[in-house]
């Protein structure tokens, strides 16, 4: 079978100049043309090389400036290499910034129309597959909105569904499921595993190392735009994840446990991680830390950092028997923090919590902005306990409802099912 993609001895470099570089005409003019030329190249890329096969989904880990989104925007054609080739076979959908092409003066129908010709469809198929993606992006009462009436998450939701209802034989895949709630998230990983399975070969950026592990049949790890590792993802994650945890450890102070605020003891390597330049003080969870399914949750984090700290990282997740059902940070969603100084509040508003009844445990991290290492990490320190009428065996508890049509043509065969069917109505099934 021949490969869907070939990237051989791949190599992308760009200029670095000085910090003062003249930003304006007006300003290079005034320092009478200095600082424009450059000062030297530096290599984003170099030596990369790896295939990709049909029906082949490839996981490429890194911490930020490894290179990822680079080599992502070269084999979808954005950039071209310095050294070396890509070889691409079949149609590119790509996923590098969902939403980003939208105009937000054009309806959501409009935009539809104008990315499906983007990603090579005739008019005439968008209109075909219009209702599917409508649909998939669940956005059938504002479809006909401006864009700019969106929210953010509304807008990846539909970028999203376009890439996927395009039929591509090459997807190329930032952060996808980090798009929409918990059940959108499900809905876009069956999706992209519907397409592996059809043949559609898949790149993957994540920092999430058990995502790669779980999803991909290869990984690559890339470190300052070399390649460390590639081959069997559960061997190169497990390299990704043991260097940030040596990196941490080395960094890990000895000191006894504290009980925070809250009344939770952290142990230091035991529960408590980090190199604590910044520390988590104490965790809220608001209203409580007891909640019915479905409703809001604030996560509040409050810190203290000792030095000026650029641009941290956040994460927070939520476990049930170590299966995690939220997977979150804010370098995934590109929210950059300011640098931070001295105490002060982190704040996550979730919307509404769908999760089944049950004793659920938070993780909560401060990372460097590389991912490098961490500053201060609490392992399943935090309680949440979710409460919930419904009987569910499942994680996910989402609004639904049973709909029982009844219909008066049914063939002497069918009357010992309509019997059957009768007699549930007493469970939350609504009758037309």
């Amino acid at each position: 079978m021949q490969d869907a993609i070939v990237v051989e001895n791949l190599g992308k470099s760009f200029k670095r100049y000085q910090g003062n570089k003249p930003r304006t005409i007006m300003e290079a003019v005034l320092s009478g043309l200095r600082g424009l030329n450059a000062v030297d190249r530096f290599w984003a890329l170099r030596n990369i090389n790896f295939t990709v096969s049909p029906g082949e989904m490839l996981g490429i880990i890194g911490h930020n400036g490894a290179g990822k989104s680079t080599l992502l925007q070269i084999i979808g054609g954005i950039g071209y290499p310095d050294e070396g080739k890509v070889k691409i076979k079949g149609r590119i959908g790509a996923l590098l910034d969902l939403g980003a092409s939208f105009s937000p003066d054009l309806t959501g129908r409009e935009n539809v129309f104008v990315a499906g010709v983007v990603a090579g469809l005739s008019r005439q198929e968008v209109a075909k597959r219009l209702d599917a993606i409508v649909e998939f992006a669940e956005l059938a009462k504002f479809i006909d909105n401006p864009v700019r009436t969106y929210s953010t998450g509304m807008q990846m939701r539909l970028a999203f569904s376009v890439a996927v209802h395009t039929q591509p034989d090459i997807m190329l895949v930032d952060e996808f499921l980090s798009v929409g709630d918990l059940a959108f998230q499900a809905k876009c990983l069956k999706r992209i595993q519907e397409l592996k399975a059809s043949g559609c070969a898949i790149i993957l950026i994540s920092h999430n190392a058990e995502q790669v592990e779980q999803l991909c049949d290869k990984a690559l790890w890339l470190r300052q735009g070399k390649m460390l590792a590639y081959g069997e993802p559960k061997l190169v994650t497990s390299q990704f994840v043991n260097e940030m945890q040596l990196q941490t450890l080395e960094r890990t102070p000895k000191k006894p446990s504290q009980t925070n605020v809250s009344g939770v003891e952290l142990r230091m390597n035991e529960n408590r991680f980090g190199s604590l330049e910044v520390e988590i003080t104490d965790v809220h969870l608001v209203p409580d830390k007891e909640i019915n399914s479905g409703d809001s949750l604030s996560i509040i984090i409050e810190y203290l950092s000792h030095d000026n700290i650029d641009e941290p990282i956040v994460s927070i997740s939520i476990t049930y028997n170590n299966q995690k059902c939220l997977d979150i940070n804010t370098a995934d969603m590109e929210i950059s923090l300011p640098t931070i100084k001295g105490k002060g509040q982190i704040k996550l508003d979730i919307d509404r919590l769908d999760l089944s009844s049950g004793e659920y445990l938070l993780d909560i991290g401060i990372y460097k902005n590389n991912w490098a290492y961490i500053y201060d990490y609490h392992s399943q320190a935090y309680s949440l306990k979710v409460r919930s009428s419904r009987i569910n065996k499942g994680i996910l508890n989402p609004p639904m409802h049973w709909e029982f049509i009844h219909q008066n043509n049914y063939s002497h065969a069918n009357n010992f099912y309509e019997d059957k069917l009768n007699t549930c109505k007493s469970a939350n099934i609504k009758e037309n």
